[in-house]
């Protein structure tokens, strides 16, 4: 069960910091194609934001405390901050490549949740799983030469 709580809160920091940076990466995006980057980023990070909530209590009803702290979330994310405004074609494969890791984090902390026998927080982490698949459609798609 502890590795199951470790990679459960690896899993919550990573999800807020992709959200995060997903979110400065709409504000701070410019260029000709601006609006559709801009929208493009506020879909796939309201689509986060609207699972971070449901993500925190479903580590709580496990008895896992949720991650908070700037210091405590970035110790655990697997999603490195970034420290300047990439272009946005930069930011796109940034994106991918995070997004790319939070399929392989959700992934172990589902075969670690299915090894505990915690069925319900498996099935949560396998609709994060296809949101996380859906928007590395997207990024793909947004990021390929015509």
């Amino acid at each position: 069960m502890e590795k199951l709580h470790q990679l459960a809160r690896i899993a919550f920091a990573s999800e807020f910091s992709f959200y995060m940076k997903t979110h400065a990466f709409h504000w701070n995006v410019e260029g000709r194609d601006f609006y559709e980057y801009h929208t493009l980023f506020e879909t796939i990070y309201q689509e986060v934001l609207d699972h971070v909530d449901d993500f925190a209590e479903k580590l709580r009803s496990l008895a896992i405390y949720t991650p908070y702290t700037h210091q405590t979330l970035s110790m655990l994310s697997k999603v490195e901050d970034e420290n300047y405004v990439p272009g946005k074609d930069q930011m796109v494969q940034e994106l991918l490549m995070d997004n790319d890791k939070m399929l392989i984090i959700l992934k172990k902390t589902y075969d670690a949740a299915e090894a505990a026998g915690e069925h319900g927080f498996s099935n949560f982490l396998a609709e994060r799983m296809d949101a996380h698949r859906k928007h590395g459609w997207f990024l793909r798609a947004s990021s390929k030469q015509d």
